[in-house]
């Protein structure tokens, strides 16, 4: 598992940058970047389960392992979704999406860190940029 960390300026305060990451409006916006018609099924608190999918079935399955609004929330990968089915890898061991904002006086700093299999590595140092891209633009546009 490695370790990788994305990081964007957004000229815009924590909440609207939180409200642009997760709510069920513009959650398929940006996540687009990652796959055409991403869902969210969850209600992002923390302990509950999460799955983020194709809206076909497949995807992947996950935990809220915390959520403290306008400042933090960690998603924790526990297996996948193939035609509605779940198959649960334990053998991934602690596979955590980090979303931490940092409100400072001219915006917003948005980090993302996260565990990745190596193979899956060059994917996300290219489609992170992207979704961030993405996440920036909504949030300033509504800002």
């Amino acid at each position: 598992m490695e370790k990788m960390q994305f990081e964007i300026e957004i000229n815009a305060g924590s909440a609207t940058v939180w409200e642009t990451l997760f709510s069920k409006e513009t959650y398929p916006k940006w996540t687009s970047a990652f796959m055409e018609g991403s869902i969210a099924e969850t209600d992002w608190q923390t302990g509950s389960k999460a799955t983020f999918t194709d809206g076909k079935g497949n995807g992947m399955l996950a935990t809220i392992a915390a959520n403290i609004p306008n400042q933090f929330l960690s998603i924790r990968h526990i297996g996948m979704l193939k035609d509605n089915e779940e198959d649960l890898k334990p053998e991934w061991g602690e596979v955590l999406e980090n979303y931490t904002l940092d409100e400072n006086g001219s915006g917003t700093t948005l980090k993302i860190d996260m565990s990745v299999l190596a193979e899956w590595k060059s994917y996300f140092e290219e489609t992170w940029p992207k979704a961030l891209g993405l996440v920036k633009e909504i949030a300033e546009a509504t800002h």
